[in-house]
This record gives structure tokens, sequence and C-alpha cells, in this order.
């Protein structure tokens, strides 16, 4: 805090000795005048990395150590029930940021029912790497829905969606990419980005080699479903399941799957998604951690009856055996505005 104070000091008494009297200025001019000093004081004073990030947000904002960091640190506290996701995702994110010749960009897939947390996980990435998260001019959300609703319109949206990750990675080679939907996205327009996703040095003069590509979707939740209660049902812990039981299975379901956009997608079958992670559905004792949390984050102490009332409000699945919750923690702040506000 100290070091900042000094920066902003030492930054604003170059400002005004770079300001002429104020006699001399055009009032129309002066606003410009204010501006160019400015600029020119801080682009002097401020020739270090470091220290120019302090101003304005820069390109992979965070050192890559202190990312990986910050990503293990909030999905230990934060993600519950998901030991897969939390491994893979942090083992995958710092491998590729400390990679200083990456071979291709990072491709990441996320699978499973609503309310496991794939878009809570793909906001921690976001915020692990960029203080900003979500909202920094680093990272480009799109929503299937929403950014693509129209099949008729396909070919517009490839060389829409070409052209806005060409010129954001030309800008910022660590730029992220999160696709949500996917499950909902029409086949064959994810395809468009297969160039910006391959083994290429170059592509026009520019290198995407740095980039982070995340999907999103609920195809293949079936498939984790069943290797989960197969697990169960032989007397085992969802703790015992490793990556190596389910991806294999969960790519060939998600790429025969009609309803995803992956569907015989050439992304699965160059094999450019590096790794499918599969989100496993939450049990009763995680929906209660995810109440717990939720309590305390709005300040209250928390009360044992409501929080056991509001995971017993859940719906649970299968029928007989009620074992896992079929809306994961999606409604709970909800369910919570109900009991505290």
């Amino acid at each position: 805090m100290k070091l900042r104070r000094g920066v902003l000091r030492a930054a604003l008494a170059l400002l005004l000795l770079l300001l002429p009297p104020a006699g001399a200025v055009e009032p129309i001019s002066l606003g410009l005048a204010i501006a160019g000093a400015a600029a020119s004081a801080l682009t002097g004073f401020i020739s270090y990395p470091r220290l120019y990030c302090y101003f304005r947000e820069c390109c992979l904002h965070r050192h890559d150590q202190r990312a990986a960091a910050a990503l293990q640190d909030t999905l230990d506290k934060k993600l519950f029930g998901q030991h897969l996701v939390s491994k893979v995702v942090v083992k995958a994110v710092r491998g590729f940021l400390n990679n200083t010749n990456a071979k291709k960009p990072l491709a990441l897939s996320l699978h499973g029912w609503t309310g496991t947390g794939k878009n809570f996980v793909s906001k921690i990435v976001a915020e692990s790497i960029y203080k900003k998260g979500l909202q920094s001019k680093y990272v480009h959300q799109f929503v299937a829905t929403l950014h693509f609703p129209h099949a008729h319109s396909i070919d517009l949206y490839k060389d829409q969606l070409q052209s806005w990750i060409r010129g954001n990675v030309s800008i910022c080679p660590r730029s992220l990419f999160i696709f949500d939907e996917m499950d909902k996205m029409h086949a064959g327009l994810i395809d468009s980005i297969k160039p910006f996703l391959d083994y290429y040095e170059l592509l026009d003069g520019v290198s995407y080699r740095q980039a982070i590509f995340i999907f999103l979707s609920n195809a293949g939740a079936e498939k984790i479903t069943e290797v989960a209660l197969d697990f169960w049902r032989n007397g085992r812990t969802r703790e015992d399941i490793q990556l190596t039981d389910i991806q294999n299975a969960l790519s060939v379901s998600v790429f025969n799957n009609k309803n995803s956009g992956f569907w015989h997608s050439t992304l699965i079958d160059k094999n450019l998604i590096d790794y499918f992670i599969p989100f496993l559905p939450l049990e009763y004792k995680h929906v209660k951690m995810c109440v717990r949390v939720e309590i305390e984050s709005r300040g209250y102490a928390v009360d044992e009856d409501i929080l056991t009332r509001i995971a017993d409000e859940m719906t649970y699945f299968p029928r007989e055996e009620r074992i896992y919750s079929d809306k994961g923690c999606k409604t709970v702040d909800a369910k919570l505005d109900y009991y505290y506000d």
C-alpha cells in the first residue's frame, strides 16, 4: 500500500511540473493538455510493467504462480464434492500458466448437471488470472442461446466468432474465452475455432498458444451419474472415482450426443480438448455445505435448523435412493431469500 501511494504521489508531482501555467492554455484545450501531460508523466515514470499495472488492467494481471495459488485457495474453500474438478483444473491451469513454450492453447470442457459448479469454477479461473474476473476486458464469455440463437445464421456466427477471437488474442495473448450452454449450441458452430486450438505456431502472424478456452455443458451428465451410482452401489465412495474411470466414456458420450454443440466435433475428433472434466452430482451433505457458506457470506449467524430445512426442501434422485440433488446448489440463494430477507 505504501509503495502504491508513493507511486501515485510521484506521478502527480511529475504531472504538476509538466503542466503549463493555467493562463497560457486555451480553455477548450485544458482537458487535452492535462490528459497529454498526465500521459507523458505516467508513461515516463511507469516504465516497468508491475508499476504500470497499478493504474491499468494488464494482460495476465497476476503473476503465474499467484494465479495458481489463488485458484487453489478459492476452490479449496468454496467448491464442494468435486475432488476431480479441484485436482484437474488446478494442475491443468497451473501447468499451462507456467509453461513458457506451450504448443497449443489450453482447452477445458466442463460437464455435469445444472448446479454442480461449472459456471462457478469458470468464474474462479477468471478471477484467479484477472482481478476483474468475468468483467475483465481480457475475459470473453459466450452464451449459446444469447449470442448464437438462430440456426440459419451459423455462417455469420462463425465469421463473427473467428474475428472476435483473432482480434482479442492479437491484443492479449493470454485471453480467456468461456463458452456456456454448449449443449444448446448449434452443431458445427464450435468447429469454426478449430484452427485456434490446433498446434500452429502462428496463424496470419498471430499466436494463440497462450490463450485459454473453457467449454461448459450439461451433455454427458447422464454418463457421469451412471459412473457415480455404480461406485455408490458397490460400496465405494465418490472420492474413489478417478479421472480415468470416466473421461474417455464422457468424451465419447458428448461426441455422439446429437443435442450437443460437440456432436461429431473436430475439436474432439482431433483431440484438441485437453481435459473433459466431470462434475459429479451433489449429495445432501454438499447441499448443506453450500447453504452454510451462502449464509456466512451474507453476514448472518448460521441457524442449523434453517440450514437443515433448506437442504431438506431440495429434491433428490434417483427416486428410490434419493442420493443426489437434482438442482445441485442452484436454488440455495433463492431459498435463503425466503428465510432471511
